[in-house]
């Protein structure tokens, strides 16, 4: 394992369309809340809501941060984001490569 994996995150979203995926990715990481959003579109989501059954088109999104900008990451996507109750979604990383690492970091670190 590489120092610092303990710090970094993998965050999990998703977006309702593709203009709002990219609009919400280009805010995180200008913002430097997020060093990369990946947007993963043509996912099929079926969930509850409101005592219904729905099922809708979404784009996912795979943002990569520190624990450090965690709360600032969530702030902003509920600031950013059209859903009432926007996905948010923290995983853990378990290995990285030191050189990715060093830079994810160097991303998120206010400037």
């Amino acid at each position: 394992m590489v120092d610092g994996t303990a710090r970094a995150r993998i965050v999990i979203s998703t977006a309702g369309s593709a203009e709002e995926a990219a609009a919400i990715a280009r805010e995180l990481v200008g913002r430097r809340v997020a060093a990369c959003v990946s947007r993963l579109p043509g996912l099929l989501s079926v969930y509850q809501w409101q005592g219904k059954i729905e099922e809708a088109a979404e784009v996912l999104l795979l943002i990569k941060t520190s624990q450090e900008r965690l709360a600032a990451l969530e702030a902003a996507l509920r600031e950013l984001h059209s859903y009432d109750v926007p996905e948010f979604l923290v995983l853990p990383v378990e290995a990285g490569s030191a050189a990715y690492l060093e830079w994810l970091f160097a991303s998120v670190t206010e400037a």
